[in-house]
C-alpha cells in the first residue's frame, strides 16, 4: 500500500500516502491539467506507480516465515532510508530545518500513518488481499467525509450518495468476514482506511508546510514499536529480508516519490482514478500467483467500493473539463 492512500495509502504514504492527500482530500494539490506533455508524462508515473504498489499483497503472501512484526520493521527501515534520501537530495544541509518545520501537526499525523501502517499488516496478515485493498479504495470517501467535520469542508450531493453506497459495501464486506472468521483482518482493514485518511485532512490542513518529513516520523515510530515487539527475534531469512527492502525501500519508496511529481501536474480526480489500479491489481495478483480468491460477498462489496470511487472520480472529471471550456480554472 502507498503512503498516499493510501492508503494507498496507502498516502498509497495507504503516505496512503503524501498520496491519500492528494487522491483522498479531493482537491490538495493545485495543478494545471491538460499542459501536454507534462500531464501524459504525469499519467504514465501514476500508471507505473500504482502497478508497482499493487504488488504489496503478493510480496507479503512470499514471506517465508518473518512475521508481521519483523516485517513491518525491516519494511519501515528500508522506507525511512528512501524517504531520508529524497529529503537530502532535495534539501541537502537543510533537512533538519525542514523536520522541525511540521511542528507538533506533523508528528501526529506520522504517529496516525505508522499506526495505519501496523493495521495494513495485520489486515493482510488476518483476511484476503481483496478484502483489505477493497477496503482501502474507500479512502477518499473517509478522507471526506473527516474533512467535513474537521475542516468544514462542502460534501456535494453527488459526493454524499457515493460515500453512502461505499459505506454499504464496506459493511458487507465487513459482515462476510464475521462468518469467514476474518472478521478482525476486515476490521483491521477499515482502521487503516481511517488512518490514512486522517492522514490526509491533517496534511491537507497544513498544506503552507511541506509535510514530507512526516513519513520519517512515521518511520521512526514504526522501528521504535516493532522493534520493542520482538527484539529478541529480529533474524529473518535472506529471502523475507530482500523481500522487506522491495516493498518498503523500492515498491513503496520509489511508488511514492513518482507520485509526489506526478501529482503536481494532475487533478485530484485523475490521481484517484489512477490509484483504482492498486486496488484493482492487488487482489489480482494474488488470485494469479498464490491462488487466493475472495469470498462472493467480498466481490461484491468491493465491487460496490470500487465503482463509487470510479463513478465519482469520473464524474468530478467531467466537471473539470466542463469548466475549462468555460474558460474557468479547475479546482485546486
Amino acid at each position: 500500500m502507498q503512503i498516499r492512500c493510501g492508503a494507498g495509502v496507502e498516502q498509497r504514504v495507504d503516505n496512503s500516502s503524501v498520496n491519500e492527500q492528494a487522491a483522498g482530500a479531493g482537491d490538495a494539490v493545485s495543478t494545471t491539467p491538460g499542459s501536454e506533455p507534462r500531464s501524459g508524462f504525469a499519467m504514465l508515473l501514476m500508471v507505473i506507480s500504482s502497478i508497482a504498489i499493487s504488488f504489496g499483497g503478493l510480496i507479503m503472501r512470499n514471506m517465508e516465515a518473518a512475521d508481521e512484526w519483523q516485517i513491518i520493521f525491516y519494511r519501515a527501515l528500508a522506507l525511512e532510508a528512501v524517504v531520508l534520501g529524497v529529503l537530502v537530495v532535495q534539501y541537502r544541509g537543510g533537512v533538519v530545518q525542514r523536520v522541525l518545520r511540521i511542528g507538533r501537526a506533523g508528528v501526529i499525523a506520522g504517529v496516525i500513518l505508522a499506526s495505519a501502517g501496523i493495521c495494513f499488516i495485520q489486515a493482510i496478515s488476518n483476511t484476503t488481499i481483496a478484502n483489505t485493498m477493497f477496503a482501502l479504495s474507500a479512502i477518499p470517501f473517509i478522507t471526506a467525509g473527516l474533512a467535513w467535520i474537521f475542516l468544514k469542508e462542502h460534501l456535494s450531493r453527488t459526493t454524499l450518495i457515493t460515500m453512502i453506497a461505499a459505506a454499504f459495501g464496506v459493511t458487507i464486506m465487513v459482515a462476510d468476514g464475521f462468518g469467514l472468521g476474518a472478521s478482525y483482518g476486515n476490521l483491521m482493514a477499515l482502521a487503516t482506511a481511517c488512518g490514512f485518511a486522517g492522514f490526509a485532512v491533517i496534511v491537507r490542513s497544513n498544506r503552507h508546510v511541506d509535510m514530507l518529513p512526516t513519513l520519517l516520523v512515521s518511520g521512526v515510530f514504526l522501528i521504535a514499536v516493532s522493534g520493542a515487539v520482538s527484539f529478541r527475534d529480529l533474524g529473518i531469512s535472506l529471502n523475507d529480508l530482500m523481500l522487506c527492502i522491495l516493498w518498503g525501500g523500492i515498491l513503496s519508496g520509489l511508488g511514492n516519490a513518482m507520485f509526489i511529481v506526478a501529482s503536481r501536474h494532475l487533478v485530484a480526480a485523475e490521481l484517484t482514478l489512477f490509484m483504482l489500479l492498486e486496488f484493482a491489481l492487488g487482489p489480482l495478483w494474488v488470485w494469479i500467483f498464490v491462488n487466493e480468491t475472495p469470498s462472493r460477498w467480498a466481490m461484491v462489496g468491493g465491487a460496490l467500493v470500487i465503482g463509487s470511487v470510479a463513478t465519482r472520480t469520473l464524474f468530478e472529471l467531467r466537471e473539470s473539463g466542463r469548466r475549462l471550456k468555460r474558460g474557468r480554472p479547475s479546482p485546486g
